[in-house]
């Protein structure tokens, strides 16, 4: 209850202060507190960004497949908004600024949403080769929930696509079933699509990235199909289970199928999965999960009733034994840990109470981007570059009894900024 007020309190005055500040002060996407970790700040390159459209032609359409052993799948041309975020070459004096309209969680509401990334910069081609990180939203969602991740990654030379899942979005939210088949698929198609213009000489990405480093953050429904992704298939008792998919579609996405750990795609170098939905509703198993053979990260509060954690994303941190992985806990925290951008004041000035699809009872939205970027910056720095001074921002002897850290000495971190915070390490084979 407690929470609950001081939450309602936070909102109230932070509705009172952006109503006094210009538009361009709004929602803004790019912020670092003065207590932030060293690496939530943002890095030395300037920022572009670019909406493209794709279409995959010929995906099986989930929600207008008829149930029944003899019906045939229904096809359809799926197609999917990108928003990608780059390196780019600003002119001398230009504006560092831009900003989006966001369809907000109240879909009749469109926020606009403020950063540093400028609306189709010309891309940096002082160099190449960037790594690609790939931005899969939760259920519903879309590709500007974790914009935060888009700019500050972008910043710090990486090329990232965030993803507006069909039928997942606030604006076209279907069934479920298209959801929990179509994840890994959009992920991998994705990761084609931005290989493929990174080798066409006409693109804006030609020579820019480099897909054979690719990493993928995933979010609540987002997770799900990263895991998949990274090795996990799903439990074959759900195959056939009416909260799946029709006809056993599914069944393509677990070890059942003797291609599957074939399709995996092996320019996936690391995933860091937020809140990553599945183990607690019986998508993943144990041994489904030591498939995982990525490294991971994963990010979660211990009060997370959607995922669950000790059933949900614990479990699948503890059974994830063929992979170095890391798990990051936000005491007290639920559901939207670390991922949403704060609630779009659109939302907030007319009391709107679906802002309460991006906060947390218990902790600030800007406090937990910045922790996240801090820790994704470091995780991806490590495995996707390969810098090796990354690691120090990765503690791996922090572990103590029931899985919270004995000192919090972490580099860049301060004393105070470390309090609610547990983070553990396990190898291969732990």
């Amino acid at each position: 209850m407690i929470k609950t007020c001081l939450a309602v309190l936070l909102l109230m005055l932070s509705s009172t202060v952006v109503a006094q500040q210009p538009p361009s002060q709004k929602n803004r996407i790019d912020l670092v507190l003065s207590d932030a970790p060293e690496l939530a700040n943002f890095g030395d390159y300037d920022i572009g960004v670019r909406t493209i459209e794709l279409i995959d032609e010929g995906r099986i359409d989930v929600l207008n497949t008829p149930r029944g052993e003899e019906e045939e799948p229904v096809h359809y041309d799926r197609p999917l908004t990108l928003e990608v975020w780059y390196p780019a070459q600003l002119d001398a004096g230009q504006d560092r600024a831009g900003s989006y309209q966001a369809i907000t969680r109240n879909p009749e509401i469109i926020a606009t949403l403020n950063g540093r990334a400028v609306r189709d910069a010309n891309p940096f081609t002082a160099e190449s080769g960037f790594p690609l990180l790939i931005v899969s939203h939760g259920y519903p969602g879309n590709r500007f929930l974790m914009s935060h991740v888009g700019e500050n990654l972008a910043s710090k030379g990486y090329v990232v696509a965030s993803i507006d899942h069909t039928e997942s979005t606030y604006d076209n939210q279907a069934s479920i079933l298209s959801t929990l088949y179509h994840r890994p698929l959009d992920q991998r198609f994705v990761l084609n699509s931005m290989a493929a213009f990174s080798e066409q000489a006409d693109s804006f990405l030609f020579e820019l990235l480099d897909a054979n480093t690719t990493g993928i953050v995933g979010f609540s429904m987002g997770g799900y199909g990263l895991l998949n992704n990274l090795g996990a298939g799903f439990s074959e008792e759900m195959i056939e289970s009416f909260m799946s998919p029709p006809n056993g579609l599914l069944s393509e996405h677990t070890v059942r199928d003797p291609d599957f750990r074939d399709n995996l795609d092996f320019r996936i170098k690391a995933g860091f999965a937020v809140a990553p939905w599945g183990m607690n509703s019986g998508f993943f198993k144990p041994e489904d999960v030591a498939g995982i053979e990525v490294p991971t990260f994963y990010l979660a509060g211990d009060a997370d009733e959607t995922a669950g954690y000790l059933e949900g994303t614990r479990a699948i941190f503890e059974n994830a034994t063929s992979s170095d992985r890391y798990l990051l806990t936000f005491e007290g925290a639920g559901h939207s840990a670390g991922a949403p951008i704060p609630p779009p004041v659109e939302l907030v000035e007319i009391d709107d109470p679906r802002v309460n699809h991006y906060t947390d009872e218990a902790w600030e939205n800007v406090k937990m981007n910045n922790i996240m970027d801090h820790f994704a910056t470091a995780f991806f720095d490590y495995h996707l570059k390969g810098k090796s001074d990354s690691l120090d921002y990765l503690p791996r002897d922090q572990a103590g009894a029931e899985g919270f850290a004995l000192e919090k000495n972490w580099k860049g971190f301060n004393g105070e900024n470390t309090k609610g915070l547990s983070l553990e390490f396990l190898g291969v084979n732990q």
